[in-house]
């Protein structure tokens, strides 16, 4: 049976610590110990999910004498864009407008960041009047 290529939230965790290594490849035991510092996963929990991820073909395997070794194989951008495309055709159906609307209507977004969203739309709306 193929796994659905979408990741639950143990493995966006996994990717995001992956991610965050600025040397690949990675171990198990790396990314266990920068997630995990506290031991609240086992090894082989952690070694699943980047067996998982690999299948979903997130990583890259490759042994290494007797160490699995991974690599990403999709950036962070690449996996929250498909990501976030999923979450809007199937709450939003389809609809960024819809997603935007909420998100200003939640009360959720500080002034600031309200402020920071207006000048996004400024400097995307020059930029495109100079296409």
């Amino acid at each position: 049976m193929e796994k659905p290529k979408y990741l639950t939230s143990l493995e966006w965790e996994i990717m995001n610590v992956v991610w965050k290594f600025k040397r690949f490849p990675v171990t198990v035991r790396q990314v266990l110990e920068q997630a995990y510092p506290k031991g609240e996963k086992a090894y082989t929990t952690v070694q699943t999910i980047m067996n998982n991820l690999t299948e979903k073909g997130l990583l890259i395997r490759e042994k290494i004498g007797p160490v699995n070794v991974y690599n990403p194989k999709v950036s962070a951008d690449v996996a929250q864009k498909k990501e976030t495309f999923r979450f809007v055709n199937k709450v939003f159906n389809g609809s960024f407008f819809s997603l935007a609307n909420f998100l200003l209507s939640s009360g959720r977004l500080t002034r600031e960041e309200i402020e920071q969203l207006k000048q996004m739309l400024e400097q995307n709306n020059r930029g495109k009047q100079n296409d």
